[in-house]
C-alpha cells in the first residue's frame, strides 16, 4: 500500500480554498471598464476603406461589406431584410434601405469609404445587375461614404454548361 506525501505548499493552498468556501466568504473581483473602440486606428483626414459586395440580382440585392482583404465580414443586410413582400426585394427601394442600414453600421465602425464590387447572377444566367444594383450604390453614395474604384465581378464563362432553352431557344 504506498502512501501519498504532500508537500507543505500543497496543503496550504488547498486548505485556503476550503477555509474560504466553508466560511461562506465570495470572492468579488471589481470589473474593469475597457475602452473598446471599433475599427482601425487611423488619422485625422486619413479615409479608412472597406469592401462593398453588390451582389443585384433580380430576386434580391445583397450588400457585403468587408474588410480589404474580404475575409472578416463587417456588415451584411439584404434587400429581403427591409421589405415584407417576397416581390419586394430586389426593388430599388429595398435595396435604398439596406444600402442606407449599410452605410450607417461603416460609419459606427469607422469606415469611411467603399470599393464597390458589383455582381450579376452571371454564369450561364444573366449578366445583367438586376433592379437594385444602381439605387444600392447611389444610396451609399448620398449617405456620406467616400466611394473609391468601382469593379464589375460578374462570373463569366469561358466555357460553360448547356443553356437552358433547348436546342432552338425561348421562343417568344
Amino acid at each position: 500500500m504506498a502512501h501519498e506525501y504532500f508537500s507543505p505548499l500543497e496543503l496550504s493552498d488547498s486548505s485556503q480554498c476550503l477555509c474560504g468556501i466553508l466560511s461562506g466568504r465570495k470572492k468579488t473581483r471589481e470589473p474593469k471598464e475597457e475602452n473598446v473602440t471599433l475599427g482601425p486606428t487611423v488619422r485625422e483626414g486619413e479615409q479608412v476603406f472597406g469592401v462593398a459586395h453588390i451582389f443585384a440580382s433580380f430576386n434580391d440585392t445583397f450588400i457585403h461589406v468587408t474588410d480589404l482583404s474580404g475575409r472578416e465580414t463587417l456588415v451584411r443586410i439584404t434587400g429581403g431584410m427591409k421589405v415584407k413582400a417576397d416581390r419586394d426585394e430586389s426593388s430599388p427601394y429595398a435595396a435604398m434601405l439596406a444600402a442606407q442600414d449599410v452605410a450607417q453600421r461603416c460609419k459606427e465602425l469607422g469606415i469611411t469609404a467603399l470599393h464597390i464590387k458589383l455582381r450579376a447572377t452571371g454564369g450561364n444566367k444573366t449578366k445583367t445587375p438586376g433592379p437594385g444594383a444602381q439605387s444600392a450604390l447611389r444610396a451609399l453614395a448620398r449617405a456620406g461614404m467616400k466611394i473609391g474604384r468601382i469593379e464589375d465581378v460578374t462570373p463569366i464563362p469561358t466555357d460553360s454548361t448547356r443553356r437552358k432553352g433547348g436546342r432552338r431557344g425561348r421562343r417568344l
